[in-house]
C-alpha cells in the first residue's frame, strides 16, 4: 500500500523534474485513495492547485483552493510540507515557484514576490515565475510592470497561451488595441477552439468600431461556449450599435437563460421595457437584478425612474440616493444627478 510520505515524496521529484502532469496524476491518486479511506489530507489538493495555476486553468484552481488552502489547519498543513521541500532542496527553480504560490494562495502575495524572482534567478529560461510575477504587479497597480513580465514569458515560450491572453487584456485595458489585438489573434492560432480569445478579440474590434468583425467573433466565441452569458451581453451591445433592438433584447434573454444570476442583462432589459412605458415589466426586471447582485446601481436607479413615473417621489428618491451611492463611474454618476435636476431636486454628494 502507497502511504501518504510516498505519494508526497513522488509529488516533490515530480515538481523538481518540473513534470507537472507527473504531479497532477501523483496528487489525483493520493485524492482517490484518501477517499476511499474517508480521510483528508489538504497536500494533494494543493499540488493539484499548483499545476492548474501553473496552466492557467485558474477555475478549477479556485474550486481545488477551497479543499487545500481554506481552513486554517488545512493551512498549516501545507506550510509544515512546503517548508520541509524549500529547506531540503532550497536551490531547485520549481520549489521556489511552489513556495511562492503558497504563500500567494494563503494570502501572502508580497512575500510570494521573493520567491518568484528567486525561482527567475535559478531557472533563467523558465517562464513560470515572471507570469506570476506579472500577476503580483497587475494587482499593486503597477500595469508596466506586469505588460513586461507576461513579454518575457511569452518570449520564454510563445505557446504559453495564459500569457498571450493576459497580455492582450492589459493592452486593451490601456487603450492600445493594436498591441491587444495581435495576441488574441495568435491565441486563436493556436488554439482556435478557444472562446474567450474570440470574445476579447471582439470586444478589441468593437472599441476600434469594426463592428462586422465584431460580431462574426462574438458569434464564433458563443459556437463554442453557448452558456457565456457576458458575451451575449457584450453581443447586445454590436446589434444596439446596428440599431437592431429586437436582437437586442434577445441577447439580454440569452444571457439571462445562460446565467440567470446575471444581473446586467436583468437591468437592461428593465431599462428597454421602461422606455417602452412597460413600467410593472421594468420593475419585476429591475428587481431581480437586486435579487442577483444588492449592489447594481443601475437597477436602483431604474425602479427610482418607476416610482418618479408613477408620481411616488418619495420612494423615487430612496431609490435614487441607493444609485448614487453605489454608482463607481463618474459619467453614469453625474448622468443620474443631471436627471434629478431635471425632476426639480438637488443632491449633496
Amino acid at each position: 500500500m502507497t502511504t501518504p510520505t510516498d505519494h508526497a515524496s513522488r509529488i516533490t521529484e515530480a515538481m523538481i523534474r518540473a513534470d507537472w502532469p507527473a504531479v497532477a496524476d501523483t496528487a489525483a491518486l493520493w485524492i482517490a485513495e484518501l477517499s476511499r479511506q474517508g480521510q483528508h489530507d489538504p497536500r494533494p489538493y494543493f499540488a493539484q492547485n499548483v499545476v492548474q495555476l501553473i496552466r492557467g486553468a485558474f477555475a478549477e484552481a479556485w474550486r481545488t483552493h477551497a479543499k487545500a488552502l481554506q481552513e486554517e489547519a488545512d493551512i498549516a498543513a501545507v506550510r509544515a510540507w512546503v517548508e520541509q521541500i524549500t529547506d531540503a532542496h532550497p536551490k531547485e527553480a520549481t520549489i521556489q515557484l511552489v513556495a511562492g504560490l503558497f504563500l500567494a494562495q494563503s494570502g501572502r502575495s508580497e512575500q510570494s514576490l521573493d520567491r518568484y524572482q528567486q525561482a527567475a534567478a535559478l531557472a533563467p529560461q523558465m517562464p513560470y515565475p515572471h507570469y506570476f510575477l506579472a500577476q503580483i504587479h497587475e494587482r499593486a497597480g503597477q500595469p508596466e510592470l506586469a505588460i513586461k513580465e507576461y513579454r518575457e514569458v511569452i518570449k520564454l515560450d510563445p505557446a504559453y497561451l495564459p500569457a498571450r491572453m493576459n497580455l492582450g487584456v492589459a493592452y486593451q485595458e490601456q487603450g492600445r488595441l493594436e498591441l491587444a489585438i495581435p495576441q488574441y489573434r495568435e491565441i486563436i492560432r493556436q488554439q482556435p477552439d478557444d472562446a474567450m480569445a474570440h470574445a476579447n478579440l471582439a470586444c478589441a474590434l468593437a472599441e476600434q468600431g469594426k463592428l462586422e468583425p465584431a460580431l462574426l467573433e462574438y458569434k464564433e466565441a458563443l459556437r463554442l461556449n453557448p452558456n457565456d452569458a457576458p458575451t451575449h451581453f457584450a453581443l447586445a451591445g454590436i446589434y444596439e450599435a446596428k440599431g437592431r433592438m429586437d436582437l437586442v433584447m434577445k441577447c439580454y434573454q440569452d444571457a439571462i437563460q445562460a446565467d440567470p444570476t446575471f444581473s446586467p442583462a436583468e437591468t437592461a432589459t428593465g431599462w428597454i421595457l421602461f422606455e417602452k412605458n412597460r413600467f410593472q415589466e421594468a420593475m419585476e426586471a429591475f428587481n431581480r437584478a437586486l435579487k442577483s447582485d444588492q449592489n447594481d446601481a443601475g437597477a436602483y436607479y431604474g425602479i427610482g425612474r418607476v416610482y418618479a413615473a408613477r408620481g411616488k417621489r418619495e420612494a423615487a428618491w430612496e431609490n435614487y440616493s441607493k444609485a448614487l451611492k453605489l454608482e463607481k463611474d463618474h459619467d453614469t454618476k453625474s448622468k443620474i444627478m443631471n436627471h434629478l435636476f431635471k425632476e426639480g431636486g438637488t443632491w449633496d454628494v
